[in-house]
């Protein structure tokens, strides 16, 4: 199967990427003659992470380039062929030479799709030894992915809509492939942008970032700008000393804020000026390296004005340390007082953003009505997901031949559902979401207007339900290895998870203590089920 053109094409996870026991059933299934069995593996999750009631799909971009230029290298052949046993036919190698995705078709949950224990994020069908040896790494890349992207929108949940959230996690991140994909489908959760340049390369994703305080400490403030000469915005008048006029600022700054005018650091403020020529319509201060009231403040402000006189606006502040509700409180008031004096009205909405190992609970405080904070920075607590570090999902095989599969093991939990499957999504008259329905593939779909029996998981009784709406969750994405059409854009599946949480009942939405979402089996799944588990054919 050709690969897309795709600038990513050669970062596309490699089939080595894997398990070893996936090699070592492979060349079982191929000295038994079944390498070529038409088969079906399901990807899903059992338990919603987090404690909450829903997930996000994510991942599936990523699962289709995999997909797309998977093929076993001479160099990975040989490789397999140094740790599987020395007295393996030698035609197993070369059948593995062959293999590519020609014929694996996929069903997917759109990226960005709400998802439930139970429904399949991906269906992969296709002959027995390649679909088993994609187990590993599709697992991978769809289960970091959707966890990302549900920590994410667990964040933008606990913000609200109107805050600015920024992923800077890239240095916490576990290792570059982890750090790609948390600054990729932090975004798709919900976030705003990311400090991470080659996901904004490679996928996208908006950036930010300005100045850390190694900018700032680095300069004594004996140091003489080679050009501290600043045009006005409008590019009319004559240039200006920026430093000079900087220094005439900052006397009057200090006097309305009741500071000696020796008392702001001059490093500080000279980094301030060197940063203010070099961006002078992005100047954003730092205002935490000595001490926010006594030199932070006072320097951004005199650099703030002197830019103000020539058309330029301060496009923000930016805090690292203390507590950083209270703080942005008093410098908001700064702000207003001082555009008042000075009659410069853009300064008193000058956004806010903090930072400093902001976990959920932080996040909330910092997100309460009356907060004067205008942008988040989220690194450790969105990248490594504390809360629960994997959304453990499995890859089962459901059938072979046509025929279903199922696993009963000593764990009911760990029980898997049997069959071609297909998956509804059911809505009320008010387009809110009811519940999802797994059903044969075989069974009829559900009709809107008709009463459904269904089986809710965990109940011992089935229920009737009415959906106003209908809709199919399952998309066919690829068939026989070929594209079934483009996939939206990472920026049309952040929308589109938007709308999908947006649709979610607040009872399920709420982040501790949710009502569970009802996933439920048609009456045909359960009762294959049932004949199954009690003894039937399996």
């Amino acid at each position: 199967m050709a690969a897309e053109r795709d600038p990513e094409a050669s970062a596309a996870a490699r089939p080595l990427l894997t398990d070893l026991y996936q090699a070592t059933m492979a060349l079982g299934y191929w000295r038994a003659g079944r390498a070529r069995d038409q088969a079906e593996f399901e990807l899903y999750f059992r338990r919603c992470p987090f404690g909450g009631a829903f997930a996000l799909a994510a991942g599936l971009r990523d699962c289709v380039r995999f997909l797309r230029t998977f093929r076993l290298r001479d160099a990975d052949v040989q490789f397999l062929a140094s740790v599987l046993p020395s007295d393996t036919d030698p035609a197993f190698f070369e059948h593995l030479r062959t293999l590519d995705c020609s014929g694996v078709t996929v069903r997917a949950l759109p990226e960005g799709s709400l998802a439930f224990p139970s429904v399949p994020l991906l269906q992969v069908s296709g002959p027995l030894l390649v679909v088993q040896l994609l187990e590993t790494p599709l697992l991978c890349l769809v289960s970091y992915a959707s966890l990302i992207a549900t920590n994410a929108a667990r964040l933008r949940l606990i913000a609200g809509p109107t805050k600015r959230l920024l992923e800077m996690g890239l240095r916490r991140a576990q290792g570059p492939d982890g750090g790609l994909t948390a600054s990729t489908y932090s975004y798709l959760g919900g976030f705003d942008g990311s400090s991470n340049v080659l996901a904004g390369q490679l996928r996208g994703v908006p950036l930010a970032g300005t100045l850390a305080h190694s900018f700032v400490t680095s300069f004594s403030g004996a140091e003489v700008p080679p050009d501290p000469m600043l045009a006005p915005a409008a590019s009319q008048g004559p240039r200006v000393d920026l430093a000079a006029r900087v220094e005439a600022w900052l006397g009057r700054v200090c006097a309305h804020l009741g500071l000696g005018v020796r008392e702001p650091h001059r490093g500080e403020r000279a980094a301030f000026v060197a940063y203010a020529l070099a961006f002078p319509r992005a100047f954003q201060g730092l205002l935490d390296t000595y001490s926010v009231q006594r030199s932070g403040l006072p320097n951004f402000l005199a650099v703030a004005l002197a830019l103000g006189e020539l058309g330029y606006r301060a496009v923000g502040v930016r805090l690292d340390s203390g507590d950083l509700l209270q703080q942005a409180q008093e410098i908001r008031r700064a702000f207003r007082t001082v555009s008042a004096q000075f009659q410069m009205p853009w300064l008193e909405s000058v956004p806010i953003a903090v930072s400093n190992n902001i976990d959920e609970e932080e996040l909330a405080r910092l997100a309460q009505e009356g907060s004067e904070v205008n942008v988040i920075g989220i690194g450790t607590t969105v990248v490594t997901c504390p809360r629960q570090p994997s959304l453990g999902c499995v890859y089962k095989l459901v059938s072979v031949g046509g025929q279903p599969r199922m696993k009963l093991t000593e764990d009911p939990e760990k029980q898997t559902l049997p069959g071609s499957k297909a998956a509804f999504r059911l809505l009320g008259s008010d387009g809110s979401l009811l519940m999802d329905v797994l059903q044969l593939a075989e069974e009829p779909p559900p009709q809107p207007g008709q009463e459904l029996r269904v089986w809710p998981r965990g109940a011992q009784e089935a229920c009737i339900v009415r959906p106003a709406h209908v809709e199919p969750l399952l998309r066919l994405c690829i068939q026989q290895g070929q594209l079934c059409g483009p996939l939206p854009s990472l920026a049309e599946s952040r929308a589109f998870a938007q709308l999908s949480l947006g649709r979610l009942n607040p009872e399920h939405k709420r982040l501790e203590q949710p009502a569970p979402y009802q996933v439920a089996l048609s009456d045909g799944l359960q009762a294959l089920v049932h004949r199954l588990s009690t003894g039937g054919s399996w």
